[in-house]
């Protein structure tokens, strides 16, 4: 069974709707453009979630749930995915929303709004008491890591739970919800510390290290005692890295991109499943044996590809993977 943690928000996509007969003036012009508003569930930790449980996992997910309407739907969401969601806190605070807009080339740029929201709201008092035997693996990723009061909770969990169950973590970084880098870097060792498997992207280890500094990333997770690093890098594939110095490399899968929004956190779930196939998760507080680095980097590669293909995070499932 996994267990992610962190974000729940609205994903709020954005796009220009030009012309307005009411108004009597042409479309396409540029004072009468209008903006339609979509939204989806969201949020890093809870896509992996939702991508563990379509590749046929248990899958349970830790937040601190809104009441409103947005937290309502997010509620029917876990409960329609199967992802039980028993171990989150109730609360009256609004939901955490996040407007996107997506270049021609399917990057997505996020506004946050998530002052005093509900999933960062998260306090130490709040987490469960114990966790249920089933739980191998808990996930920790992204701004749930680095907004107090929620961030420190999560450490509190993580470093209670390391003892006896594997962690995966993903820093994920949003610069734009925290600013400033050194509250990410004293994020990054604190999970770093307690994480078997940990994952970014070049664009954290560029936020986190500066440029050109991925070597040293990869060092410093294995001094932090973790045994797995991997290392995405969007359209150009990603990197594989493990404790006793083994390394694979996998070129990015040419597909037709509709948005990037989730692809990060499918390769993600799709590691975390092939460690699960693959038996690699049965031994408690570690991963077990020698991993082919090539064969899951591959599979997780191409797990993210289908993503990109698709609006918003709509992960694949097994099917989709055949």
């Amino acid at each position: 069974m996994f267990l992610s943690c962190g974000d729940s928000l609205f994903d709020m996509f954005v796009a220009e709707q030009a012309g307005d007969k009411q108004l009597g003036t042409d479309a396409g012009t540029a004072d009468n453009t209008r903006i339609a508003i979509s939204g989806v569930v969201g949020g890093s930790p809870m896509n992996v979630a939702l991508g563990l449980a379509r590749m046929g996992h248990s899958s349970r997910y830790l937040t601190k749930l809104s009441n409103d309407i947005f937290g309502q739907r997010i509620a029917r969401f876990l409960d329609n995915n199967q992802i039980d969601r028993t171990l989150s806190a109730p609360t009256d605070l609004n939901t955490t929303l996040a407007m996107v807009e997506t270049a021609d080339d399917g990057a997505a740029q996020y506004v946050f709004y998530i002052h005093n929201s509900a999933d960062v709201s998260l306090a130490p008092a709040e987490l469960p008491e114990k966790l249920p035997d089933a739980v191998q693996v808990v996930h920790f990723g992204s701004y749930s890591t680095a907004v107090e009061p929620c961030a420190e909770a999560l450490k509190q969990l993580a470093e209670r739970e390391t003892i006896g169950r594997i962690i995966s973590y993903d820093p994920n970084l949003r610069m734009s919800i925290e600013p400033n880098v050194e509250t990410w870097r004293s994020s990054f060792a604190r999970f770093c510390a307690t994480a078997n498997l940990v994952k970014a992207s070049d664009e954290d280890i560029e936020s986190l290290y500066g440029a050109g500094q991925e070597e040293k990333f990869v060092a410093d997770c294995f001094d932090h005692g973790a045994q797995l690093v991997y290392i995405t890098r969007g359209p150009n594939g990603g990197s594989a890295f493990d404790s006793e110095g083994g390394s694979a490399q996998a070129d990015g899968v040419n597909v037709k991109v509709v948005d990037t929004v989730g692809a990060g956190d499918t390769f993600q779930a799709a590691i975390l499943h092939w460690l699960a196939t693959e038996n690699h998760l049965n031994a408690g507080a570690s991963i077990e044996g020698r991993v082919d680095l090539q064969a899951s980097l591959a599979f997780a590669t191409r797990a993210a590809a289908i993503t990109c293909t698709r609006r918003g995070a709509d992960l694949p499932g097994l099917a989709d993977l055949a």
